[in-house]
């Protein structure tokens, strides 16, 4: 690999970094005041603290991003990573609906949605680059667990979630 390659391929990583951390923090717009909001709402007993949300989505970001460039290094701008960025915009819409507009039953549709737009990325992801795909799964199932917790935390919160 020649300088300008090296230049190409460093600045496409910086990039698709930036545009998934751009998504998150609109997405986190919407939760500011989110740590007091979710400590208002009744939680089962497996919820986990507040604070355990900011690193754990902190540490899911930078493996979508570092994904979303393996498959653009490996494969060009396909249709992985129009689904990434799509899946990216559905998951910054979560936070607006649960956190934002306290609409707990979209939130969960929104999850749905995710849910489905991960897992096609993480396919076309893998077609191309394994280990960009792999670097999807804890994602995956963090969004699993995300929607089983705002199913209950919806269903125990219907006088405030909707």
């Amino acid at each position: 690999m020649d300088q300008r390659q090296k230049k190409t391929q460093l600045i496409g990583f910086g990039l698709w970094l930036l545009v998934t951390f751009i998504a998150a923090a609109i997405g986190s717009i919407a939760s500011i005041t989110a740590a007091s909001f979710y400590g208002s709402l009744v939680q089962p007993d497996w919820a986990p603290p507040a604070g355990v949300f900011g690193p754990v989505w902190t540490a899911l970001f930078a493996m979508m991003g570092v994904a979303a460039w393996l498959a653009w290094r490996k494969a060009g701008f396909g249709l992985g990573l129009n689904l990434y960025l799509v899946q990216l915009g559905v998951n910054a819409l979560w936070s607006w609906l649960f956190f934002g507009w306290h609409l707990g039953g979209w939130a969960l549709l929104d999850l749905l949605a995710l849910w489905a737009l991960i897992v096609a990325t993480l396919i076309a992801f893998w077609r191309v680059s394994p280990f960009a795909g792999a670097l999807l799964l804890p994602y995956l199932a963090w969004v699993t667990f995300a929607g089983f917790l705002n199913y209950t935390v919806w269903q125990l919160n219907p006088q405030v979630l909707g």
